[in-house]
């Protein structure tokens, strides 16, 4: 029959997952030369990261030596924060994507980089989940969009924020706001430094003086997470605040809550506190020149130290406090913990009753009685009737 390869893939929508951390996954439709169909489901991470590759393997194609020869689509590189919104406007243009890598020449499109990239993986089958976090929430395309993906491909539109206070920017790369400025976010960094647009300025501004014009955005802040994300310190920072940590470089800590602002609730052993974002690094995660500059630069502010803000909502924010984060860590670990000596209890428990099991005596066969005197004369033979007379 041939090798494998990819007649066609649909976008169906994405899925909202909780487990180790909430992150988004695109779910894929692939349908393949043997009539099969298969669901799979990708990070977009990994989409610009097998998008880069394909590039590289075919320069020509990708335009890196002549633009005009470009056959290869675009796809614009992932954010630094990707939240539900970025996620959901980006559907159309990974459908157009998808469309047009299937119909490239079949050098490129029936590749085993292409081919193995949409194969089905073990978690695409079983995704990793734990039943005490809530279950995926699945967004599925319109079935009007998926017959025609120009239909839910359109102009980017940039959220609109206000500015609650007066800012002073401290470099080059940043603009200033004046309380009331409306502005354009163009990108959200999860470093809590966002990059804006003012009539014809643009600079990075911090997060913590934006407010959406509706009502607090909570919906593209994520809930706490206490099982923690493993980090390790790159810069360090001294607490200026009480309810900040003091790290060293090269700490080990886990992350409890990402917020906008950039400043993230941090557990060391039983201790938490706020730390900086753009000071952490994910544990295994290899380093870049991009990351390392922005350590660099000073931390943001936090929502919490602008005094003075002119905002027009009233602080409904919702805000956690930090006795809440230690008081529901410390329940957390404590649980893990005893988790881990149950588990650990039951499996010295099993070899002390093998043992005991073991030096038990073993049972002796019975022995049987003794034939009575007229019972041998009756049945036994004439050698063994004489032993009794």
């Amino acid at each position: 029959m041939g090798d494998p390869f990819i007649r066609h893939i649909e976008l169906l929508g994405y899925e909202k997952r909780f487990y180790p951390s909430q992150h988004y996954v695109y779910m894929f439709l692939v349908k393949w030369n043997d009539l099969s169909e298969k669901l799979v489901y990708r990070r977009f991470t990994e989409i610009y990261e097998f998008h880069k590759a394909l590039k590289e393997m075919f320069p020509i194609e990708s335009g890196d030596i002549n633009m005009e020869k470009r056959i290869i689509p675009h796809l614009p590189a992932p954010k630094w924060f990707d939240g539900q919104r970025s996620t959901q406007n980006r559907q159309g243009t990974l459908a157009e994507y998808c469309y047009a890598l299937v119909n490239l020449p079949h050098k490129i499109s029936r590749c085993l980089h292409v081919v193995n990239f949409f194969k089905v993986r073990p978690d695409d089958m079983n995704p990793v989940t734990d039943s005490q976090i809530k279950k995926p929430e699945v967004f599925l395309l319109p079935k009007d969009a998926k017959k025609n993906p120009s239909d839910i491909t359109g102009p980017i539109v940039l959220q609109t924020y206000r500015a609650i206070a007066d800012y002073e920017k401290s470099s080059t790369s940043e603009m200033a706001l004046q309380a009331g400025d409306m502005v354009d976010v163009v990108e959200k960094s999860e470093n809590g430094w966002w990059f804006c647009q003012l009539r014809n300025k643009r600079g990075w501004v911090p997060a913590a003086y934006l407010e959406p014009l509706d009502g607090p955005d909570e919906s593209e802040e994520q809930e706490p997470n206490y099982a923690g994300e493993q980090y390790i310190v790159q810069k360090s920072y001294t607490a200026v605040e009480e309810d900040e940590l003091s790290l060293k470089e090269g700490d080990t800590i886990e992350v409890i809550h990402k917020l906008l602002d950039g400043w993230w609730v941090v557990r060391k052993d039983e201790t938490t506190g706020y730390y900086p974002s753009m000071y952490l690094q994910r544990a295994g995660e290899v380093n870049t020149s991009m990351k390392n500059e922005l350590r660099n630069r000073s931390a943001p502010p936090r929502r919490s130290t602008i005094r003075n803000a002119k905002s027009i909502h009233k602080q409904s924010r919702k805000r956690i406090s930090q006795e809440t984060y230690r008081r529901n860590s410390r329940k957390y670990v404590q649980s893990r913990r005893n988790t881990k000596e149950n588990f650990q209890n039951k499996a010295n428990v099993i070899p002390e009753k093998n043992e005991q099991e073991e030096n038990k005596p073993k049972a002796q066969p019975a022995v049987p009685p003794r034939p009575s005197k007229d019972l041998i004369l009756n049945r036994c033979t004439e050698s063994t009737r004489r032993k009794v007379l």
